[in-house]
């Protein structure tokens, strides 16, 4: 054992003198692999970042809850041309799911997509989603209001006047003062804040930071029964101890009696749960790992071709010295260790100094970023180490493995 110590002790210590003196060449077998590895990592801590904000976004919404719309969260075989021809889902839908759908704890009507201006005295932010939507989304999205409240289920019913605003929202229109009872101006009408939602950060889409809420039959007073060109959704949460494919099914069938569809005829609606979406993000995030995979191995690829040219240039170099160190007792296995510890410390090395430049720009991002957490992983960290040793390993033996088999005679003459 001991012996196996001291082999490895100076084949670690003539690897380290080897890097030392050529160290430009040893500079440039780092980067090489500095930069696959820096690739690797940063694409797969970018991708589980984006993964983690997107589910810890998600993680308050309950997996059950279904949008009844003519549009599909995910991928579907209807063609487009079908989908284009589908009936707007209104009001009136919303109603009859309201009140024919069993096991429904709440249900909301949405109409997507409003980019507005609000004004508040002197006052104006443009391009501000402003979503109406009926009283139940409240308790199916689990809204928050810290000042004020949102607007009862009587004044979603008759289209009051009000909106529930966001906390950037809020900061940036009336700064310090308070909102609650202010009137604003949007559609070109008044309305008066009533609540201000709770600080959430980013979210997946869009942020309630930045959204107000009116009712959706405010809207549609005025807006050609609250569509105009945008998207409406039926938005339902089923009771919690409900058998979810029943309950899909139930609603599908009820839905297309409404509708007038006949057996043989097509759904013109689409049934989207946010399972589903889940789902679907699941299959996106593991496509981007896939082809971060595939890029940054290239640059891997060439890290690793750069050390095992270095070794070979470096076995090349030392033919002589390996020579008389065969010569003078020194086994293969010394030799073979020699270089194969060589090429690993340059690959750890870059692995480690490109790992320190992904740790760099996470804490740099995370402190100018605000609503977005870079989030650097162990097993990420681990993974980038183990690759960096792997690819070391690769790249060496076969230098490592020609220096050992040198005959010392023809070694010493070589090198002469």
């Amino acid at each position: 054992m001991l012996v196996y110590l001291r082999v490895f002790k100076e084949s670690f210590s003539f690897a380290l003198n080897a890097l030392r003196n050529n160290k430009l060449r040893t500079f440039l077998s780092l980067l090489g692999v500095t930069v696959g590895i820096f690739s690797i990592i940063a694409v797969l801590a970018a991708v589980d970042s984006l993964d983690k904000n997107i589910k810890e976004n998600l993680s308050g919404l309950d997996k059950n809850t279904i949008y009844l719309s003519k549009y599909s969260f995910g991928p579907t075989d209807v063609p487009r041309w079908k989908r284009d021809n589908f009936p707007q889902t209104e009001y009136d839908d919303y109603e009859f799911v309201r009140r024919n759908i069993p096991d429904i704890e709440e249900s909301a009507y949405v109409i997507f997509g409003g980019s507005e201006t609000i004004r508040y005295q002197a006052e104006t932010l443009t391009n501000i989603n402003i979503t109406p939507i009926s009283h139940g989304i409240y308790t199916i999205d689990d809204l928050k209001v810290v000042q004020g409240r949102f607007y009862s289920e009587l004044e979603s019913d008759t289209g009051a006047p009000v909106i529930v605003i966001g906390s950037n929202l809020a900061e940036n229109l009336f700064d310090k003062a308070n909102p609650i009872g202010k009137v604003v101006r949007v559609y070109g009408r008044k309305l008066t804040v009533i609540g201000i939602l709770k600080k959430y950060g980013a979210n997946f889409g869009d942020s309630p930071d930045d959204k107000g809420f009116v009712p959706a039959n405010f809207v549609r007073q005025f807006r050609n029964g609250g569509v105009d060109g945008l998207p409406g959704a039926v938005v339902i949460k089923p009771k919690k101890d409900v058998d979810i494919g029943a309950f899909e099914s139930v609603l599908k069938q009820k839905f297309r009696n409404y509708r007038g569809l006949k057996a043989d005829e097509e759904d013109d609606f689409f049934v989207n749960k946010l399972s589903g979406l889940v789902s679907f993000i699941d299959a996106i995030i593991a496509g981007l790992n896939t082809v971060g995979w595939v890029i940054s191995g290239f640059s891997l690829l060439v890290g690793g071709f750069g050390i095992a040219n270095i070794m070979f240039v470096s076995v090349k170099e030392r033919t002589n010295l390996i020579g008389i160190q065969k010569s003078l007792g020194a086994k293969n296995r010394f030799i073979l260790l020699q270089f194969l510890f060589e090429a690993t410390i340059l690959a750890v090395v870059g692995g480690l100094v490109g790992l320190f430049l992904v740790w760099i720009i996470s804490l740099i991002m995370n402190g100018f970023v605000e609503d977005f957490k870079f989030v650097l992983s162990f097993a990420n960290m681990f993974l980038g180490f183990g690759l960096s040793t792997l690819i070391g390993l690769i790249s060496g033996v076969i230098p490592a493995f020609s220096a050992s088999k040198l005959d010392p005679v023809e070694a010493i003459r070589t090198g002469m």
